[in-house]
């Protein structure tokens, strides 16, 4: 079973990260993180949102998003934005895919969107709202990749 991934682009709130390791944790999805962080990883709330569910996680660090898709060309990039024109429902996730979100300030740079025009999607919501939560919107869409291959591996 090919395990499904997040990537979180230069994320700056521990707690987020943390809340999306423990989703990680208890899903067998591996989290790659692309610096610079906005936090240490030694930070308490980081810890705390985690929980004891540290050691059940793959966690990779990276310098660079381009660094992530080098690393793993073979497989699909799906990226986060509200400026998406497709809900995240409307995409086929295949095992393995790379489920990918930017910084809670300011989302996925214009760079990165550029790489993957046609991938990319976003959660519907109502008009003028800016934005969800980055632990509450990695947990959408990945429970929706889980959902589509039959939640292999979860009881």
């Amino acid at each position: 079973m090919r395990r499904l991934n997040i990537v979180l682009v230069e994320p700056e709130i521990p707690a987020n990260t943390g809340n999306i390791a423990r989703t990680c944790a208890v899903t067998g999805t591996t989290l790659h993180l692309v610096r610079p962080l906005g936090f240490s990883t030694e930070d308490k709330y980081l810890k705390r949102a985690g929980l004891d569910y540290w050691d059940m996680v793959n966690i990779f660090y990276y310098e660079s998003f381009q660094e992530v898709v080098e690393s793993h060309s073979e497989h699909s990039f799906y990226l986060a934005t509200t400026k998406a024109a497709k809900s995240y429902t409307e995409m086929l996730y295949e095992p393995g895919s790379f489920l990918v979100f930017g910084k809670e300030t300011a989302g996925l740079s214009q760079e990165i969107l550029c790489s993957f025009p046609e991938n990319q999607i976003r959660i519907p919501m109502l008009k003028g709202a800016r934005s969800l939560n980055l632990g509450n919107s990695a947990a959408i869409i990945l429970y929706e990749a889980l959902r589509q291959q039959g939640f292999q591996g979860l009881a």
